[in-house]
């Protein structure tokens, strides 16, 4: 899979830092060192993360000794790793065949899917719903396969307008049907705890491509039946 390809397929207003797919479609371009992880590599991983947070801990001016903290670095690592387990996973074996040949040429909605992911910034949760459509072109995805695929993408060190274009790109890319449209709703801790400090501020960002982006009925219709409780 071509880079020209990419462009043709999905528009040239789009950056390579915003492409889903490697030339051999299974990660991110430039993610893969988790991807091809062995034991002994995860081992490292997470001592030199245990050793960088016990550090950390210390320029707080904690004592990272004490009773409280003494297994703080490694529990956080475990859990950082975790929250990015997202680079360990791939498109091919999240959607493992599970694309069908199928007559339905109407919108399908998988909407309110919760997520959780990191703000890329100040490595702190933004967390919310998100919904995606797409009309098919004779093939469709397992609907379960959505979910699996928006949770690979979240659970890495993100950025929300990245985040919604990935997901939309990455469905584009594998079911080429008439139209992707991705909303996403998040608040972000980054916005609660620091800086403008506003609890109850949410983000929205849509990603709309196909029929979606083109033609604003069908990009109504989307966001109507997102909306409906």
């Amino acid at each position: 899979m071509s880079s020209t390809y990419m462009e043709e397929k999905v528009g040239s207003d789009y950056d390579h830092e915003y492409k889903p797919l490697e030339e051999n479609s299974l990660s991110i371009i430039g993610k893969r060192r988790r991807l091809d992880k062995c034991s002994k590599d995860e081992e490292t991983r997470l001592k030199k993360l245990s050793n960088a947070i016990r550090i950390m801990l210390e320029c707080l001016g904690e004592d990272p000794t004490r009773e409280g903290l003494k297994k703080t670095p490694e529990r956080y690592a475990k859990a950082m790793l975790f929250f990015t387990k997202g680079y360990e996973e791939n498109m091919i074996d999240i959607v493992n065949g599970a694309i069908f040949t199928e007559d339905h040429d109407e919108m399908v909605i998988v909407r309110d899917i919760h997520f959780f992911s990191m703000c890329e910034h100040h490595l702190v949760p933004f967390t919310g719903k998100i919904s995606v459509g797409y009309i098919p072109n004779k093939k469709v995805i397992g609907l379960s396969k959505i979910v699996r695929l928006t949770e690979m993408f979240s659970r890495r060190l993100q950025l929300q307008e990245r985040l919604t274009k990935q997901i939309a790109i990455a469905l584009f890319e594998m079911l080429k049907p008439k139209g992707v449209g991705v909303i996403i709703e998040a608040s972000h801790l980054c916005m609660i705890m620091r800086g403008v400090q506003k609890p109850g501020s949410i983000t929205i960002t849509s990603h709309m491509l196909g029929a979606f982006r083109e033609a604003s009925k069908t990009r109504k219709e989307f966001l109507t039946l997102i909306s409906k409780k």
